[in-house]
């Protein structure tokens, strides 16, 4: 790939979320205002003080007239973003580019979903004008054809497949449970996950992240000005994104235990950060859990286990929050939440915030902070037919 990266040339120096979860008495611009806020508040600025701002929505939104009549903005750029689920990641990867760049100082990514009014919960897709000959399967459909695959390919019982992906939700459930903004907030054993009437294959409904109203947003200048504003910036080390062509879902020999965006776009984040074994390398990582096979084939795809071996790995617990590396220590779309679009990825961004420095509660504290580099990761679209975002920030520079 031909991405030269801007590593250490920009730092977030501000965060603020609400809470992802069903907003009925909140609109949209309730939610943009409460999120712009907050993260104003962290970074000790104003709205005037932000150069421009990247606005994210897939569903709630067009152009970027509502961030600015939200925020009531006077005679600032606002550009509205969209990549499919991964517009929150693309709305932060834009702001960062356009202030290495140099054309402006600071900017704000900022992305909202107000989905649940309209009775969207997240199976089937965005509602596009087609000529009817798009496929009609169910996102949880598409994703749960990776647990038959991933068996018959590595010799896996399905049953003991069937408990290593409950255990994923168990995992982010036991992780959300100590998120105060989080969605669901209650643990889940993996008996009684397994136990739940199934939506697609083998999939119950507790293998699939919930749909939640939500904003999420970060402000972000140039790396050498950030202490300017916070002792605590997390520096950009890479963002990178692909975008599939979708020949996937044309090919009869598709395979399903492999998202290969998700492969191109950690490879090439790895490297432009200079990293070259990111198990050892990486304090955390925050990943797309939209069902819990598409974890379990992230841990392979982005270099944390070896092919065939993501699953002894999750029994093993080497992702759990004391683990070697622990992964959506936020709880994960899974728990935190999924406003399916926006705010989703700079969601998970607000996972990896808390622990820079070591500084997350004790019941969220991972034990490798002095690592100093977190992994996001954002995607889009379903298996053969995906965009994929992985992003690495770090505690200091260097």
């Amino acid at each position: 790939m031909g991405s030269h990266g801007i590593r250490d040339r920009v730092a977030i120096i501000g965060m603020g979320c609400t809470p992802f979860k069903e907003h009925w008495d909140r609109g949209t611009d309730d939610l943009l205002v409460d999120a712009a806020g907050e993260t104003f508040a962290s970074a000790g600025l104003s709205k005037g003080d932000i150069d421009a701002y990247w606005f994210g929505t897939a569903q709630s939104a067009m152009s970027g007239v509502p961030l600015a009549a939200a925020l009531k903005l006077e005679n600032k750029p606002v550009s509205r973003v969209e990549n499919f689920c991964a517009t929150g990641s693309e709305a932060l990867r834009q702001a960062c580019y356009a202030v290495a760049s140099g054309a402006y100082d600071t900017a704000m990514a900022i992305g909202v979903e107000k989905v649940k009014d309209s009775g969207f919960q997240g199976l089937n897709a965005f509602p596009i004008p087609n000529d009817g000959t798009n496929r009609t399967l169910t996102a949880a459909a598409m994703f749960s054809l990776v647990l038959p695959a991933y068996a018959e390919k590595y010799g896996v019982d399905p049953d003991v497949l069937r408990r290593t992906v409950a255990r994923i939700a168990s995992k982010n459930h036991a992780n959300g449970a100590h998120n105060p903004r989080a969605q669901f907030r209650r643990e889940m054993d993996v008996d009684a996950i397994c136990a739940m009437p199934s939506v697609a294959g083998r999939l119950s409904v507790m293998d699939c992240a919930g749909v939640a109203d939500g904003s999420a947003a970060a402000i972000v200048c140039r790396a050498e000005d950030a202490h300017r504003y916070t002792d605590k910036p997390l520096y950009v080390k890479a963002l990178s994104f692909v975008a599939g062509n979708g020949s996937g879902l044309l090919d009869p020999s598709y395979d399903y235990t492999t998202f290969r965006e998700c492969e191109a776009a950690a490879s090439d984040a790895y490297a432009q950060a200079g990293i070259t074994d990111p198990r050892r390398e990486l304090a955390m990582a925050e990943v797309h859990d939209c069902f819990t096979p598409t974890e379990l084939v992230l841990m392979e795809d982005l270099g944390f286990s070896a092919r065939g071996e993501g699953w002894r790995d999750v029994e093993a617990g080497v992702f759990d929050l004391a683990g070697d590396l622990p992964v959506n220590p936020g709880g994960g779309l899974k728990s935190f939440g999924h406003p399916a679009g926006g705010a989703s990825g700079l969601g998970v961004l607000l996972g990896a915030w808390p622990q820079r420095g070591g500084g997350a509660p004790e019941a969220r504290r991972i034990t490798t902070a002095d690592r100093g580099l977190a992994l996001t990761h954002n995607l889009g679209g379903y298996p053969g037919e995906m965009v994929s975002f992985v992003g690495i920030f770090g505690n200091a520079l260097g």
